[in-house]
């Protein structure tokens, strides 16, 4: 995104520094994949800060949080043992952790008129209500979790996905939509060529591994007739 917008300031948070939101206005915040120890150390250092980040999705913030980041801001992360884990309560999902079995995918979905391709690798499921607020619907992959093929939550600018980096770089279209979202109506990629071919062809490669995929369940399903 830095080479997109060359011109823009970057401001990067350490753990022990007051988030720059607080005081200034940030046009665009990000929060990537973390460790689990990680998660419970960045709720509680988010948690002065809850109305705020709240007042920034109402007014239009734009936010992108890949991978488990979405769950600090669930409602709680459960453990194996039991126990569990307040996060900050901004969206009514709750994960679960299963650190004995990492889910790896690559994904397929749809946001709005854009076809988004990546990869998820997670050792949490959630599960909540987000129908009214999915980020997208996917065709390869699992969802939130194996019920679901929504995934990630979508509120105003506020996105969230478990779909992990590089998201912006193999996905040029949703990318530009992220500069839209910022305000800037002709959209330029750095290196805009070729990430544009690279998605063409692993969109392609996924949609052909899709339907590999659906050709054999299919014919297991006539298998077990």
């Amino acid at each position: 995104m830095h080479k997109c917008i060359p011109d823009a300031e970057v401001i990067e948070t350490e753990i022990n520094q007051t988030p720059a939101f607080v005081n200034e206005k940030i046009d665009f915040i990000y929060l990537g994949p973390c460790s689990e120890r990680g998660q419970e150390i960045i709720i509680q250092k988010l948690k002065p800060y809850k109305e705020k980040i709240e007042e920034l999705i109402d007014n239009g913030t734009v936010f992108l949080f890949t991978g488990n980041a979405m769950e600090i801001l669930g409602d709680s992360i459960k453990n194996e043992d039991g126990s569990k884990i307040d996060g900050l309560g901004i969206f009514h999902i709750r994960a679960k952790r299963d650190m004995m079995h990492r889910q790896n995918s690559n994904i397929i979905g749809k946001y709005e008129d854009i076809e988004i391709v990546g990869f998820k690798s997670q050792f949490t499921k959630a599960y909540g209500d987000i129908e009214d607020n999915y980020f997208m619907e996917l065709e390869l992959g699992m969802g939130m979790n194996e019920n679901t093929n929504y995934e990630g939550i979508k509120k105003n600018n506020f996105i969230a996905t478990y779909v992990i980096g590089p998201i912006l770089i193999l996905n040029p279209l949703f990318t530009k939509k992220i500069m839209q979202m910022l305000g800037i109506e002709n959209p330029k990629l750095a290196l805009e060529e070729e990430v544009t071919t690279a998605y063409e062809a692993r969109l392609k490669e996924f949609y052909q591994k899709f339907k590999s995929e659906k050709k054999d369940k299919g014919e297991k399903k006539e298998e077990k007739k």
